[in-house]
């Protein structure tokens, strides 16, 4: 008799949000990478898959080890194939023992494998891109955690100078009279481990088109288990759904004693009607590719009848 294959593993899920692909892998207990390419950004890095060494920048929400461990692998690959050296943004409660993580690889490896820590404190911001900042925010989950919200600050004309005409614009800059205003735009926001708390209300969250949250427990009877290890709960998202303003909630950290067809139906059993095309499940495979190939579909629809 023939042993079975092992199962299939490290399929990363993948969702596009115009103008954003949303792609990694997240398994509660078992790893965790969220990556968003046009960002050039990953959410954690519990293991390395192969896409996520093109993040310059990693954003750990926390120290469980199916959050961080593949972080080594990450700076040492990125510096094996020439992509430039990684950068680590972590809550500052947690940046020496990530140093300290990396100091041993040196010992083990007898090689200095360059790579770049940043400690943020909660509501501090570290630019990810010309005018995008990464903020972190204080998250509730037992141990030091972050929530982040990704940032962009755009500049907008003041409204008393909507009228007038260009030439004179630019005589009223000349003059050192500041003519336009910088406005703070949330543009993906993160939750990671978190129970439910005020900071998930804040508007950055609120504001956020599009909020990537975690959601490990989904069963009636496991609120107070979700509770016990401060996580959320399908109860919380369904309370969320009614405050942030997403058009787009993707769900992260299920579990595997929860099949995807078991979240679809608690989801179905507790979300209201109206929201539910707002939510995805990151790896739903089967969900997230049919609406892929409907949305390819519908392009090629638009491109022949324009």
């Amino acid at each position: 008799m023939l042993p079975r294959r092992p199962f299939s593993t490290g399929k990363m899920g993948f969702l596009y949000l115009p103008p954003y692909r949303i792609q990694g892998i997240s398994v509660a207990g078992e790893q965790t990478v969220v990556h968003i390419p046009e960002l050039d950004l990953a959410f954690d890095i519990g293991l390395c898959p192969r896409p996520s060494l093109s993040a310059s920048v990693v954003a750990i929400t926390h120290g469980h080890m199916d959050h961080v461990a593949g972080l080594p692998y990450y700076f040492s690959q990125r510096s094996f194939q020439k992509m430039g050296s990684g950068t680590c943004v972590c809550h500052e409660e947690i940046a020496s023992a990530i140093q300290g993580m990396m100091a041993g690889w040196v010992d083990l490896e007898q090689q200095n494998t360059p790579f770049k820590i940043i400690a943020l404190a909660p509501n501090d911001e570290y630019e990810i891109k010309p005018n995008i900042m990464l903020k972190g925010i204080e998250a509730d989950h037992g141990v030091p955690a972050m929530s982040y919200v990704v940032i962009e600050y755009r500049k907008k004309l003041l409204e008393k100078f909507h009228n007038f005409p260009q030439s004179k614009l630019r005589d009223i800059k000349l003059s050192g009279t500041e003519i336009t205003q910088t406005n703070p735009i949330p543009i993906v926001a993160f939750t990671g481990d978190t129970q439910m708390g005020d900071h998930l209300c804040r508007q950055e969250f609120v504001r956020a088109p599009i909020v990537i949250s975690e959601c490990t427990f989904f069963e009636h009877d496991h609120r107070s288990r979700a509770a016990a290890g401060k996580h959320l709960h399908i109860d919380d998202i369904a309370e969320l759904l009614t405050i942030w303003g997403a058009k787009d909630v993707v769900l992260v950290h299920l579990s595997r004693r929860t099949t995807i067809e078991q979240a679809r139906a608690a989801i179905e059993k507790k979300v209201r009607p109206s929201d539910m095309s707002r939510i995805h499940i990151l790896m739903d495979h089967r969900t997230n590719h049919g609406r892929y190939e409907k949305q390819l579909e519908d392009l090629v629809d638009t491109s022949e009848t324009g």
